[in-house]
């Protein structure tokens, strides 16, 4: 067996991995719009090459079409406020800053028309910063500290996502002592199993987020504890209770899970309705909306998801004969993911044969012959685990380009990692890439724009990168990359 037949055709590569017709080829729906290959092979974002940025900026570096962002929050905006103009007059969409925030991109959103979820007071210190509106803000967190929750009503925020019947009691007592009503959600679990990582998964019962939906989830036969805290919140003067959230999980590509999740949620607030006379007004479905990181990801348009969910809450409305609530989502990674490219340098590359999966098993026996290995290449960058966390944490996917020239060699079965004291260190588990990429090319990493910044650390002391956002052939920094001095300044030295 000749070596490109094995690189062409390589056992080791997971099955949805598909040999490349054109390893120069950009993937649709992998990439910014504006993210394009100019007449010398290189990779440009709206008309700036790469290597433009890493001269300015170095690398490894968070490319941003900041376009490309607004483009994105604006169409899920439009695709949901026409989907449910007719039920409930459309729809509030709060943009999930977890996924990544800063000041800049604060202001983007605000000036979309969308509002901002935060998930802890760093979060609100950037909103504040930003200067958004406290009332388009949402403060999520199942441990909320007694300082965010003062700093939520400082701000006077639009709502406080409350995780459990403690922490309910908690900011109940908090806005009582200052003479204050505080507006809240309850976040439930509707024990929708979302078909994802299970460290991405957040609805079933077995997890730390929410209030249970379960029968006899508290000491009252019966009763359970999303029920239980309806009635406290409605009995609390410092409370005004807005309505009940849920969040089934992230990188979701089938709207059944939201569906699902939004019936379960109809019939609690009818059930409420019925039992209680309390109509609760807002009911929040959440995020989680998937994007594509490897050619093998199909997510599904806003406009698709959007009218799949609201055909659901217009026919079970109807069916329970209630009036629908005021919808919410919360959109960050499929806003946020695709936006950003990161760019890294290759440095030292090496080759390592490896036995194809089941050899020397009794299956395998007969069916290919003894001692035959395949080649996997190391290709590593000057990044890692410490810019990209997702693939060791939950064995994300991701594909990557050399972005730095065009290639005509062939396709060989690549592993990029990093630069970090672990074997775990792996930013792309299997790509084709060009059997002749040598040590100084650019490589590009598409569909980093969400939980990479937002998970990176300086393990080893490297120093976090920097996030340029380009628009209209212009680029500059929006979060500027750390400095060695930047770590040293927090050593005491003592």
């Amino acid at each position: 067996m000749t070596t490109d037949a094995l690189n062409s055709a390589s056992p080791l590569a997971p099955g949805w991995l598909q040999v490349p017709e054109d390893l120069n080829a950009l993937h649709e729906g992998m990439w910014a719009a504006g993210v394009t290959r100019n007449d010398d092979g290189e990779l440009v974002l709206d008309g700036i090459p790469v290597s433009d940025l890493q001269r300015q900026f170095g690398t490894p570096l968070f490319v941003m079409s900041e376009n490309d962002f607004r483009a994105r929050a604006r169409a899920f905006s439009d695709a949901f406020n026409d989907a449910f103009a007719d039920i409930c007059g459309g729809v509030d969409v709060y943009y999930a800053g977890k996924s990544f925030l800063c000041t800049a991109v604060v202001r983007w959103v605000e000036e979309e028309g969308l509002r901002l979820d935060t998930a802890s007071g760093g979060e609100l210190a950037v909103a504040a910063r930003a200067g958004i509106p406290g009332a388009d803000v949402a403060l999520h967190g199942n441990n909320k500290s007694d300082g965010e929750i003062h700093r939520a009503l400082d701000m006077k925020l639009g709502r406080i996502v409350v995780d459990s019947r403690a922490e309910l009691d908690r900011v109940a007592r908090i806005a009582a002592a200052r003479g204050e009503k505080a507006k809240v959600m309850l976040r439930l679990t509707p024990g929708v199993h979302a078909h994802t990582h299970e460290f991405i998964a957040t609805a079933h019962e077995d997890q730390k987020f929410g209030l249970s939906m379960a029968p006899d989830s508290t000491e009252v036969a019966g009763m359970s504890a999303a029920e239980e805290a309806v009635a406290a919140a409605s009995g609390y003067e410092s409370v005004e209770l807005l309505g009940v959230h849920c969040h089934i999980g992230s990188q979701i590509f089938e709207p059944d899970g939201f569906a699902l999740a939004a019936e379960k949620l109809l019939n609690f607030l009818a059930a409420m309705q019925e039992k209680y006379s309390i109509v609760l007004p807002e009911l929040d479905l959440g995020g989680g909306y998937g994007i594509a990181y490897t050619p093998a990801d199909t997510p599904r348009p806003a406009a698709e998801i959007a009218r799949a969910m609201a055909a659901v809450v217009r026919s079970k409305c109807a069916a329970l004969g209630i009036s629908a609530p005021r919808i919410s989502i919360e959109p960050g990674r499929a806003i946020v993911g695709s936006t950003t490219f990161t760019l890294y340098e290759v440095g030292t590359l090496k080759t390592v044969r490896v036995d194809a999966p089941g050899a020397g098993t009794a299956e395998s026996a007969g069916t290919s012959p003894e001692n035959v290995t395949y080649p996997r290449r190391y290709v590593s960058v000057d990044g890692g685990m410490s810019d990209n966390a997702r693939p060791v944490l939950y064995d994300a996917d991701y594909s990557a380009i050399v972005a730095s020239r065009t290639s005509e060699a062939a396709a060989q079965l690549s592993r990029v990692v990093g630069k970090h004291c672990e074997s775990g260190d792996i930013v792309v588990r299997d790509v084709y890439l060009p059997e002749d990429v040598a040590a100084g090319d650019l490589l590009a990493v598409p569909g980093t724009g969400a939980y990479c910044w937002a998970l990176s650390s300086n393990y080893n002391y490297l120093a976090r990168p920097g996030v340029v956002a380009v628009r209209d052939g212009s680029a500059r920094l929006i979060v500027r990359g750390e400095t060695e001095q930047d770590l040293l300044n927090r050593d005491m030295g003592v």
